[in-house]
């Protein structure tokens, strides 16, 4: 792989996908934008990004907003459904609001998990602006489970339960907010196996240098999240600094640049910006430039970088 290659688009290895299925450098992350998330959503399609990740959790997401706003993208033709990858997620009752959940509570973990999916999927049905017939009938690209049940047996009955939808309705499926015993044991017992890690990318993980190898490893892509707002100590780093002044782009850039170039990597970015959405999609494009016409720098700044997480060389 070329140095520059990093910023193009990862393949999700799914053998049970006759297809290739591809997911880009970011994926627009929409937590916590409430009544504006279909306008953002929108704003995003039409700037840049074709992917984005939400969840049928109403405490935090506005699944039905996320799919009003690329309803109204595809059907102004500005984007395509089979251009889109779109994510979500089961999210267990302990993360859900009491009074506000896409199943019943007192359900079986099984028809909690079934009843999550067929939400997901009516909102995510967009017939009625889609033209191609392909994509008539609604599906996921990925669900994710939001994080591992109490236990490895209670995390294999869900996983086991959204098997059942692949390759039909959804395409792939994913965990989030796992360490490294539980995505090996995960693994392990699955049938399909998880083509997606979404963690916090933090110092108290280590930066995840444990599970983003053993992703590596199992052609898994590992999803960053609290990429900026977690790491201060990295944003105003002198290596990330170098990088910015180096092709006059942000900090917050650069640092989304240099956790990129980390290998099989993508980041959600959540900005509310119009400009700053422009912004780090032009940065890619300046830093590939770098690191195609100077590779021995954008080595160099990976080196200092993979130093200052305390990662060794690959």
């Amino acid at each position: 792989m070329t140095a520059s290659a990093i910023f193009e688009k990862l393949v999700l290895h799914a053998p049970h996908i006759s297809t290739k299925q591809l997911i880009p450098a970011f994926i627009y992350g929409t937590a916590w934008k409430k009544d504006a998330t279909t306008d953002l959503v929108y704003q995003a399609l039409c700037n840049g990004f074709t992917a984005v990740d939400t969840a049928a959790q109403p405490k935090h997401y506005r699944e039905d907003l996320v799919a009003a706003g690329v309803s109204k993208a595809i059907k102004e033709g500005k984007v395509k459904r089979s251009d889109i990858y779109l994510q979500t997620k089961f999210t267990s009752v302990q993360g859900q609001d009491p009074d506000n959940m896409p199943y019943d509570k007192n359900s079986p973990v099984t028809e909690q998990v079934n009843a999550s999916v067929i939400s997901s999927l009516q909102n995510f049905n967009f017939t009625d602006v889609v033209k191609d017939d392909d994509d008539a009938e609604p599906y996921i690209d990925t669900l994710v489970l939001h994080s591992p049940m109490r236990n490895i047996d209670e995390t294999m009955e869900v996983w086991r339960t959204l098997e059942q939808y692949v390759p039909n309705e959804i395409r792939n499926l994913g965990i989030s907010n796992c360490n490294l015993f539980t995505l090996m044991d995960l693994y392990e017992r699955s049938t399909i196996k998880p083509s997606i890690v979404q963690n916090r990318f933090y110092p108290s993980t280590k930066f995840d240098i444990g599970v983003r190898k053993f992703c590596q490893e199992k052609n898994i892509i590992y999803e960053s999240f609290w990429t900026l707002s977690a790491n201060p100590n990295l944003l105003w780093s002198a290596e990330v600094g170098s990088l910015a002044e180096q092709v006059n782009i942000t900090p917050q850039s650069a640092l989304y640049a240099l956790v990129l170039g980390l290998g099989n990597v993508t980041i959600l970015n959540g900005t509310k910006s119009l400009k700053h959405m422009q912004e780090d999609w032009d940065a890619l494009q300046k830093v590939k430039g770098l690191a195609k016409s100077q590779p021995q720098q954008w080595e160099q700044a990976l080196t200092a970088f993979r130093k200052l997480i305390g990662q060794p060389r690959p």
